[in-house]
């Protein structure tokens, strides 16, 4: 898998999700507080937080925690949230879409900016990036949920646009407005999934060097440190051989 699914892989071979998990779970309890003032506190009636719902199960999250963060919603003292996306290019002349959520657009503006810049990419203006990218429905399954040919099948009964599966899971990708009604539809057949939420699909793939990929990785883990910051999205493919390179 490539561009925000590797992402899991990059964690994954720092050692680093326990020492994220605290910081992990603030940005999934802003998201569903978040989703849950902009809609109803139902998740069955709230796309946007039964996502945010399922990606905090993902993570272990406890269901106090996640309670905790759709009531606070209701509360007067909340947060007021801007979304903001940022685009720009990293090593190897790779594509990345960063989604913040944040109470101060400067403060986050300019730590976007720097960890760019530190770490050998630019940033650049709304719209220079995302043209390359489709904004699409994806739902994410563990390999253990079925063979690559039963997921496929499940997944095209159920409305899906396409699949792509690997020894790390199953990705199942949908037109933006047919998620919900897919995963529903897949979740009769295959279970809850690891995560159901949009994303942006990189239209080509980039493939990054071994010179580039280590600042690569560094400047994607910086973003991630960085407490705004939801997600970072890109175009980048790193193979598993440079991978193990970089172990």
């Amino acid at each position: 898998m490539a561009g925000h699914s590797k992402f899991k892989n990059i964690m994954h071979r720092k050692g680093a999700q326990d020492k994220k998990r605290s910081a992990m779970f603030s940005k999934l309890s802003r998201e569903i507080t978040v989703a849950a003032k902009m809609g109803t506190p139902d998740p069955d009636m709230n796309p946007r937080l039964r996502a945010a719902v399922l990606a905090a199960k993902a993570q272990s999250m406890p269901k106090d925690n996640i309670q905790r963060a759709i009531d606070k919603a209701s509360g007067g003292d909340v947060e007021n949230y801007e979304e903001i996306r940022y685009e720009g290019f990293g090593p190897g002349g790779v594509s990345l879409i960063v989604e913040a959520l944040t109470d101060n657009r400067n403060r986050t503006a300019t730590n976007v900016r720097t960890i760019f810049s530190k770490n050998g990419g630019n940033l650049g203006a709304s719209g220079s990036v995302s043209h390359g990218f489709d904004r699409m429905g994806l739902i994410e399954y563990a390999a253990k949920a079925g063979s690559a040919d039963a997921v496929f099948e499940a997944a095209l009964e159920a409305g899906a646009e396409d699949v792509q599966s690997d020894a790390d899971g199953h990705e199942v990708w949908t037109a933006q407005d047919a998620l919900h009604e897919v995963a529903k539809a897949l979740e009769a057949v295959l279970g809850e999934p690891e995560a159901a939420k949009l994303a942006w699909r990189p239209q080509t793939m980039v493939s990054v060097a071994e010179g580039d990929a280590g600042s690569l990785l560094k400047l994607i883990d910086a973003l991630d440190d960085d407490d705004d910051v939801q997600t970072v999205s890109g175009n980048y493919e790193v193979s598993d051989e440079v991978m193990e390179k970089l172990a």
